[in-house]
């Protein structure tokens, strides 16, 4: 397939196999980890303007750090910050591909519960940096500003408030607000599905499908990337949690190649509403950036 030229197609099999194999193995596996409680309490009654009493909120469930989403919404009436205290990445190039590395500081998330199963979500990054240094030594580029405002709604379809397994979609759009080169410079958009399922031995797992749309030169909307994710985590001791994640980006529109990274990282409770992170995303593909680091924080109110 043209859009893996210059790639092993055979390695890009392997791990498409591997990634559709845990995925068969963990639809069979029983319900998702972190499922609240079974409750027979109708919650269907509270919404933004009528929020859900503290009594009947769910566990507070992150959007981040990992790549995949959660399958979970905040509840209705209350607000929860997702925010990275700083994203750093490095990518080291090869052969006639530049190197590149920056940072986004402070860049959120900020999600409203609408109704007991729906959550408006408004994502931005406050300020970004990137250099790139020429191949061949000759100059380096460097971009910064205000990035893209992102736009996303999360429909839980089933298990937010219990059962053996908990499934969301996610349509969302990004809007060109960035300044200068620092985004994309056209609208684009897309839809996330993400199922949350528990293994065997306190194990929990997720994965997450997604499909980007952008526009071309003449603003007719294409599909131009495809992302695959698979995450699992544990547990550790007390409120300290941790997790892997393997997440895959393939070009549909065949300029470039098949990249796939390595996540892994820790969570840390602090109370019921407020969680620390940290973790490491190390590329796996010849196209992937090579490193990135990253630590944050939420908060529910």
């Amino acid at each position: 397939m043209s859009q893996f030229s210059g790639r092993s197609n055979s390695s890009y099999r392997i791990r498409m196999s591997v990634f559709v194999q845990l995925l068969l193995l963990a639809s069979t596996g029983g319900g998702w980890a972190y499922a609240q409680s079974e409750t027979s309490v109708d919650k269907s009654q509270y919404t933004l303007f009528n929020p859900t009493p503290a009594e009947l909120m769910r566990p507070m469930s992150t959007d981040r750090p990992d790549t995949t989403e959660s399958p979970y919404t905040v509840d209705a009436g209350h607000i929860q910050l997702e925010l990275s205290f700083a994203d750093y990445w490095s990518d080291n190039g090869s052969g006639d591909s530049p190197s590149s590395h920056g940072f986004a500081a402070a860049p959120m998330l900020i999600k409203v519960g609408l109704f007991n199963d729906v959550d408006l979500q408004l994502g931005f990054d406050p300020y970004t940096r990137e250099t790139t240094d020429d191949a061949l030594g000759q100059g380096s580029n460097t971009i910064d500003g205000f990035g893209d405002i992102v736009a996303r709604l999360k429909v839980n379809l089933w298990g937010n408030d219990g059962g053996t397994t908990a499934f969301a979609i996610m349509p969302f759009i990004e809007f060109p607000t960035a300044s200068g080169d620092a985004g994309t410079g056209s609208v684009a958009g897309g839809l996330i599905a993400v199922l949350g399922v528990e293994l065997p031995y306190e194990f929990s797992s997720a994965f997450m499908v997604e499909f980007d749309f952008n526009t071309n030169e003449i603003d007719r909307p294409y599909f131009d990337d495809l992302v695959l994710t698979a995450t699992v985590g544990r547990t550790i001791v007390g409120d300290l949690d941790g997790y892997l994640e393997y997440a895959g980006f393939i070009d549909l529109d065949g300029d470039g190649g098949y990249e796939d990274c390595f996540d892994a990282g820790l969570t840390y409770g602090l109370s019921p509403d407020i969680q620390l992170d940290w973790g490491v995303r190390i590329g796996l593909a010849e196209a992937a950036v090579d490193l990135g680091i990253f630590a944050g924080i939420s908060v529910r109110f």
